[in-house]
């Protein structure tokens, strides 16, 4: 199964070869785990990469319900998703988009992304119950014991943003945009996985959803403005929700964070328990939050008063255009006549040439 239209061959394993072939290289390695599952002898070393591990039973009001932890297993488990990625990076690029403008691609393939995430955290959250209790965000801190889909939420959400490291790679992408998307990567890998290893994960997700909701407002409106530049009233209502979500996100970081743990009544260090709720680990993680939301709000702002000055010179390079005067509609008198429809008559309608007269 090729998942790219090539028109010529490479050399085996040439830098080009692995380029064009990337997506059919994961692809095998994919069915070679999945191959795996048929065969009692390595069904056990594939279910390591596909199912999320260090799952215990957990005592509840009414039974038992299993629960998962992380540990250093979660890593083979995210690098088989890190495939997956891959694959249905290329699926898109491929047979959705198909469009020869780097920028739009890259849209588009965000605008996917961040739809799914944004409609899988939803469910997440509602399903869970912490849109209906904020305070389970901070109560019964350290969330060691993650219910299943909150896990695979997280697992899934680190392998998409370690695959986009070498979709840089594959993409070709220019020298000039990779320290924008490396700084970009980077934010959400340390914020997600912060928010993983620090037993923050219900935070996480109200944070994600709120982040992801506004990212693919954006990028739906640059997919518009890609296709008519006219159309600009998406970046508008955009513009408004961005600094919006600037404030919620603040808000609810100091809420859970500042107040909400400064209130438990467990502050002790003690990782092993995977307890980290400090006043150096609050102030740090309030440090974090609050400096990420400050620089998005310093590019929006910078971003915004270029795209105002740019607008602001344009009208203003009308203005001085000199504007050609108008001929007025009547007709023009000449000493002879005048002209009409590109001909030259005399006041009296005859022709104002002089006849030549016959010679006898």
């Amino acid at each position: 199964m090729a998942f790219r239209r090539r028109t010529k061959s490479y050399p085996l394993f040439s830098q080009e070869f692995v380029i064009h072939n990337h997506a059919d290289i994961g692809f095998c390695l994919v069915l070679c785990v999945l191959i795996g599952l048929m065969f009692e002898v390595t069904a056990k070393t594939a279910f390591l990469f596909i199912l999320p591990q260090y799952n215990v039973s957990v005592p509840t009001a009414d039974s038992e319900a299993v629960r998962y932890h992380y540990g250093p297993k979660d890593l083979a488990t995210v690098s088989f998703y890190i495939f997956i990625a891959v694959i249905l990076h290329a699926v898109v690029q491929e047979y959705i988009l198909d469009v020869k403008h780097s920028k739009f691609n890259e849209s588009g393939q965000l605008v996917v992304f961040h739809l799914s995430s944004v409609v899988w955290c939803f469910y997440v959250v509602v399903t869970e119950g912490y849109l209906t209790n904020p305070r389970s965000l901070w109560e019964d801190y350290p969330h060691v014991y993650l219910p299943f889909q909150v896990k695979f939420f997280y697992l899934c959400q680190l392998a998409y943003w370690l695959h986009a490291l070498p979709e840089l790679y594959f993409q070709k992408v220019r020298k000039e945009e990779i320290p924008r998307q490396l700084l970009y990567i980077c934010l959400y890998l340390v914020h997600i996985a912060g928010a993983y290893l620090l037993n923050l994960s219900r935070l996480g997700l109200i944070l994600l959803l709120l982040q992801y909701s506004t990212e693919l407002l954006f990028y739906t409106a640059r997919l518009f403005y890609f296709a008519d530049e006219n159309n600009e009233k998406l970046f508008n209502a955009w513009a408004a929700v961005f600094g919006v979500t600037r404030l919620f996100i603040l808000t609810l970081a100091v809420l859970a964070v500042g107040f909400g743990l400064s209130h438990v009544e467990n502050q002790a260090f003690d990782p092993e328990k995977g307890n980290f709720n400090t006043l150096l680990f609050r102030l740090c993680v309030l440090l974090l939050v609050c400096a990420a939301q400050a620089w998005l709000m310093w590019r929006f702002i910078h971003s915004q008063l270029r795209h105002w000055r740019e607008h602001w010179n344009e009208q203003s390079a009308k203005r001085r255009a000199p504007v050609a005067p108008r001929l007025p509609a009547r007709l023009l008198k000449r000493d002879s006549g005048y002209h009409e429809n590109g001909v030259v008559k005399a006041e009296n309608g005859t022709s104002p040439r002089t006849k030549k007269l016959k010679s006898p």
